[in-house]
């Protein structure tokens, strides 16, 4: 090793100190302070721009998602008018659980890319599935060599990957690029866009249903143009938000940490802070030891890293809530032909009638309990913390499931308003609760190397959820009678909700803590002589 023996125009000699050990501190020092200046910026144009073009992607993910509850009902008086005009049981499970599924792969698979090849480079690609996925469900139709029920359930698989693909990189891209204070609101708000959207696709139908309305109270097959304009209109947002992604800069986390280009991402936090943009070309000659940053990403380091217990309860704890609160979420949620039998806002006298019904109670539904919640998060989650309101929230709904399960056809017949009244606070604790919370832990507590890819992981751990909820809401609903088994039914989802109360506890506070001081790691940096070299 060469000694530096040079004077620093501050300290002095610098004795007894190589070159290489000098420039290693040096480099991490530059780290620390560049990232610390990322968790310190002032809230800036370039943070507001993060949340919409990751929201926006949000708002897409839950209009297509949730639209099915309105297009399941136009189809049937289309496709099954000779049925009864409803859309048959198992084909209405198979289009409701169909994205779920694409969801789960599109989870685990961007999540791992997003951590192998870059945020940057995968940011877009699955906006692209949505916009293809979308237009396809649209013009879906039927043919000799296939059904119509069979293509949109394929297009819906696909339209799956690509929402699945969104929940890990508009976690980790925001919380990356996140000030410290303003995380949690950055990325609730994201995460709130999913009832903005929900909303939006019950306004659209409603919209479109009422622009149609002569032709459909003459002929009902005249919802075959609305639910495709429903439908097409999701992917208007996504193809306006597709450049904003698509031009968005690496997070100099990965840059520095995964990509190992130090200098590189030293100077895009520099640029970040000032211009809220990349740097650009930057040409890094020096390649530097993992041990100045962090470990290689590699299957031997990802069972070292989860082998010990501190980060596996932490992964199991972020999944398996994500897992319990989704059984509810999902249950309820692609389910709402029931409750709105309940508030009264299902059936009427011709198709017209139906659908604008069925929209109208869809707005009640979101306005009264889903958008509020969200929104009570942002503004709460950097003060009461993460973990305080997922606790809250499952300590709540287990109290409200076990009343509606134990108590619901008696609330029923003495009083609509307390059942609204019951179900509007449930709603409101989804999403200011676990809703929220579930999505923005997993994106925080991990090192960066890894961090997509637990939030993947997490993220699949609650579609999968969401699934057996679809599936078992559907064989056991009608037990007995149409829903009468139902009471069993939110019984059974307050079982669950306690569950994840006791999974909650696996995963730590995260408010006002760095992303590094999640991470868990205590890093050292050895010397070794392959530290620095030219490219």
């Amino acid at each position: 090793m060469n000694s530096y023996t040079e004077h620093d125009q501050t300290n002095g000699v610098l004795a007894d100190s190589s070159f290489e050990e000098y420039f290693v501190l040096d480099i991490h020092k530059q780290r620390q302070l560049a990232l610390q200046e990322i968790d310190n910026a002032k809230f800036g144009w370039f943070h507001i721009r993060a949340c919409v073009v990751s929201g926006i992607g949000f708002f897409t993910d839950a209009y297509d998602i949730f639209a099915i509850n309105l297009i399941s009902t136009m189809i049937g008086y289309v496709y099954w008018s000779d049925a009864g005009n409803r859309v048959p049981h198992n084909i209405d499970l198979a289009l409701k659980v169909s994205c779920s599924v694409g969801t789960v792969v599109g989870q685990l698979f961007f999540g791992y890319l997003a951590d192998r090849l870059g945020r940057k480079r995968m940011y877009g690609v699955e906006l692209i599935i949505i916009i293809i996925a979308t237009l396809g469900q649209s013009l879906a139709g039927s043919g000799p060599a296939a059904s119509f029920w069979a293509v949109i359930t394929f297009w819906r698989i696909i339209l799956g990957v690509g929402i699945g693909g969104d929940y890990p990189l508009s976690s980790v891209i925001t919380s990356e690029f996140a000030t410290t204070k303003r995380r949690g609101a950055m990325m609730a708000a994201v995460f709130a866009m999913q009832g903005i959207g929900q909303l939006t696709a019950s306004i659209v139908g409603l919209i479109v249903t009422a622009a149609f309305q002569h032709a459909i109270r003459s002929d009902p097959r005249y919802l075959d143009y609305v639910w495709r304009i429903v439908i097409g209109v999701g992917a208007i947002p996504a193809v306006i938000a597709l450049y904003y992604r698509l031009t968005i800069p690496e997070t100099p986390r990965y840059t520095i940490d995964v990509a190992q280009r130090v200098q590189k991402g030293i100077q895009d936090a520099k640029a970040f802070i000032e211009h809220g943009a990349s740097s650009g070309d930057y040409t890094d000659n020096m390649v530097v030891a993992r041990t100045i940053t962090s470990p290689k990403a590699s299957w031997a380091d990802f069972r070292r890293y989860f082998g010990q217990w501190r980060n596996a309860k932490i992964l199991l704890g972020a999944s398996y809530s994500w897992f319990a609160l989704d059984v509810a979420w999902y249950g309820l949620g692609l389910n709402n032909s029931i409750i709105l039998r309940n508030i009264g806002f299902a059936g009427g006298d011709d198709a017209y009638d139906v659908v604008f019904r069925t929209c109208v109670g869809n707005i009640i539904i979101n306005l009264l309990g889903s958008v509020p919640g969200y929104w009570i998060s942002v503004f709460t989650i950097d003060r009461m913390g993460r973990k305080t309101i997922q606790i809250m929230g499952f300590i709540m709904l287990t109290l409200f499931f076990i009343v509606l399960g134990f108590a619901y056809q008696p609330i029923l017949e003495t009083s609509t308003v307390l059942f609204i009244v019951l179900y509007t606070l449930t709603q409101i604790f989804f999403n200011w609760g676990p809703n929220t919370t579930t999505f923005i832990v997993p994106g925080e507590c991990f090192p960066t190397r890894y961090r997509s890819t637990a939030h993947g992981i997490a993220a699949a751990s609650g579609k999968i959820g969401s699934i057996v909820a679809q599936l078992g809401f559907g064989l056991l609903k009608d037990i007995g009678g149409r829903d009468a088994w139902i009471d069993h039914l939110l019984q059974i989802f307050a079982f669950f909700m306690l569950t994840g109360l006791l999974s909650s506890f696996l995963i730590p506070e995260t408010k006002g803590k760095s992303l590094e001081e999640l991470s868990n790691e205590n890093l050292s940096y050895p010397m070794d002589e392959h530290t620095v070299s030219g490219k």
